[in-house]
C-alpha cells in the first residue's frame, strides 16, 4: 500500500485532548484523547477504569483556545480497551455540531503505512519558571507538551493481540525505571491519512522503546456490544461496515446542508429518494429509518402519500443538523450501489458543492 489519496479533513489539533483522571484514592492518571463529536472524546478504557471523584478533559493547554471541562464515562468497553467521554460543556462559541471523524480498518497484507497520533507522553515532561528574575521555587510550573508522533504500522504484527504495532523514534532516555517514558500517550487517536486506523493501548517493555500497540479500529467490531457498537455510531461516526484504509473517502456531507436548500431543490432530493426500491417497498421508510435515527423516527410526519412522507421527513432532518447524513449512509446501506441510490449521491453531492 502507497500513501494515502487526496485526504480529507484528517487530525485537528483542535480536537486532540488531555485526558485527567482522579479516582477515589490513590494517585491520578492522564491519558490522551480525541472528539469525535460536538459532545464526546475518544480514549482508553483502562485510563478511565474503577471509581473515578474527578474526570476531566482539556484541550489546548496553556494556548489562547484553552479550555476544559468535566466529563463522564459513556462507554468503557476493557476487551477493547476503548472508552467514549461525554462532556459536560463546550464552547459557546463552539460551531454548531463537528463532523464525526472516518474510521478504517488495514487488510491483512505484507505493508506498512505512514500512520501519526498526538498524545502526551511522560517524557514529555517540562518545568516553566513564570515570571522574569528572581523565581521561588513554588513559582516553578510542570506540566507535559504534545507528542506529535510520526511512525509506521506494520500491519502484520500483533494480529493475535488485536493491536497495531507502531514504530517510532524512541525517546533517547528512560524517565523511570518503573515507568514507561510513552505514559500518557494512551488514548491518542492514531491516523492513516484522513481516517482513524486505531486508539494508542500500551508500551510492552520487551518490544523496546521504538515500538508501541494500539488497539486496531477492527477489533471494536469484534468485541464490543451491540448496545456499545450503537453508541459508538451515534457518538463518534463509526460506520456499521469498516471501510478499509486507503480507500477514497465516501463523501461527508456538510451537517447543515439541508438549511440551504430552496423548496424546489428539497422536492428534487424528495423525488430522488422516492424512486429507490428499499423506500418503495411496504414498510420500507420504517426499516430505513431504524438504521438511520431513531429521532427521526420518532418526529418525522406520517402520510399515506410516499412522496409527502419523504418531503416531511427531509423537512424534519432541516430542523436536526446532522440527522440528514446518518438518513444517506442508511439509504446507501439498504441499497448496496444501486443505480438509484447512485443518482441520489450525485445529488447531494451537486448541491454540496454549489453550497460550499
Amino acid at each position: 500500500m502507497g500513501e494515502p489519496r487526496g485526504s480529507l479533513v484528517g487530525l485537528e489539533i483542535g480536537r486532540v485532548a488531555e485526558v485527567l483522571w482522579q479516582g477515589t484514592s490513590g494517585p491520578g492518571r492522564r491519558g490522551s484523547g480525541y472528539r469525535v463529536s460536538e459532545q464526546h472524546v475518544l480514549t482508553s478504557a483502562h485510563i478511565v477504569a474503577g471509581q473515578v471523584s474527578a474526570l476531566r478533559v482539556r484541550f489546548e493547554a496553556d494556548r489562547p483556545a484553552e479550555w476544559a471541562t468535566s466529563a463522564r464515562v459513556a462507554l468503557c468497553s476493557e476487551a477493547a480497551d476503548l472508552a467514549l467521554l461525554e462532556m459536560a460543556d463546550t464552547p459557546p462559541l463552539s460551531a454548531g455540531v463537528l463532523a464525526h471523524p472516518r474510521f478504517a480498518g488495514v487488510p491483512d497484507i505484507d505493508a506498512t503505512l505512514q500512520v501519526s497520533a498526538v498524545g502526551f507522553p511522560l517524557f514529555k515532561m517540562r518545568t516553566a519558571v513564570v515570571g522574569s528574575g528572581h523565581v521561588e521555587p513554588e513559582a516553578a510550573a510542570r506540566y507535559r507538551d504534545s507528542c506529535h508522533l510520526d511512525g509506521r504500522v506494520s500491519v502484520l504484527s500483533n494480529r493475535r493481540e488485536g493491536t497495531l504495532e507502531v514504530s517510532v523514534s524512541p525517546p533517547a532516555d528512560e524517565v523511570d525505571p518503573w515507568r514507561s517514558p510513552w505514559e500518557g500517550m494512551s488514548g491518542a487517536a492514531v491516523w492513516y491519512g484522513e481516517a482513524i486506523i486505531g486508539v494508542m493501548a500500551r508500551h510492552h517493555r520487551a518490544d523496546g522503546l521504538n515500538r508501541l500497540a494500539a488497539c486496531r479500529v477492527s477489533r471494536w467490531y469484534e468485541v464490543l456490544r451491540d448496545e456499545e457498537l450503537e453508541l459508538m455510531r451515534r457518538h463518534a461516526g463509526l460506520p456499521r461496515s469498516l471501510p478499509c484504509a486507503g480507500e477514497p473517502a465516501p463523501f461527508v456531507l456538510p451537517p447543515r446542508l439541508l438549511s440551504h436548500l430552496s423548496p424546489a431543490e428539497i422536492w428534487q432530493l424528495t423525488d430522488a429518494i422516492v424512486v429507490l426500491p428499499a423506500v418503495r417497498r411496504p414498510d420500507g421508510l420504517d426499516s430505513v429509518l431504524e438504521e438511520s435515527d431513531p429521532l427521526l423516527a420518532v418526529q418525522r410526519p406520517r402520510d399515506s402519500r410516499l412522496r409527502s412522507e419523504v418531503h416531511g421527513l427531509l423537512l424534519t432532518c432541516r430542523r436536526y443538523p446532522g440527522t440528514f447524513g446518518t438518513l444517506v449512509d442508511a439509504l446507501r446501506n439498504w441499497e448496496q450501489g444501486s443505480d438509484e441510490v447512485r443518482q441520489v449521491e450525485r445529488a447531494v453531492e451537486r448541491l454540496a458543492l454549489k453550497y460550499g
